[in-house]
């Protein structure tokens, strides 16, 4: 098995965009398509998807607890420029950027809200590179 897109939901489209904008870049992703105030989805460099959008249903959206994408970085340095980039588009830290040894010997990662309160990771994988 093997994940086609992930979907997190917002209840401010202009807002979750400036913050997405930001971050993507640094991850790899690129805005494919928009669909005004309702949805956006940015294509990733292995073709997979991210939908940033309202709830289909009406309601708000809301975080979920223990519901965190991890976003897979091409260096330490994506790591730590994806983790700034949250922050300083109304992102809230959850863990700065740095190695976790607690999951594996060569796992870098950097922790994140987005301003709906969607926690991410961002995280290098294998040996050091910057």
């Amino acid at each position: 098995m093997s994940i086609a897109y992930i979907t997190i939901g917002t209840n401010d489209m202009a807002r979750s965009r400036r913050y997405y904008d930001a971050i993507m870049p640094h991850l790899g992703g690129r805005l494919e398509v928009e669909y005004g105030d309702q949805a956006c989805c940015y294509v990733m460099r292995d073709e997979r998807r991210i939908w940033i959008g309202k709830p289909q249903d009406g309601q708000p959206a809301t975080a979920g607890n223990g519901i965190m994408p991890g976003f897979l970085c091409d260096s330490e340095t994506a790591v730590d420029a994806a983790h700034a980039a949250a922050l300083s588009h109304g992102g809230t830290d959850e863990g700065a950027p740095g190695p976790r040894p607690l999951y594996g010997p060569d796992f870098y990662g950097a922790y994140a809200r987005d301003p709906e309160g969607n926690k991410r990771s961002f995280v290098r994988f294998g040996a050091s590179q910057t």
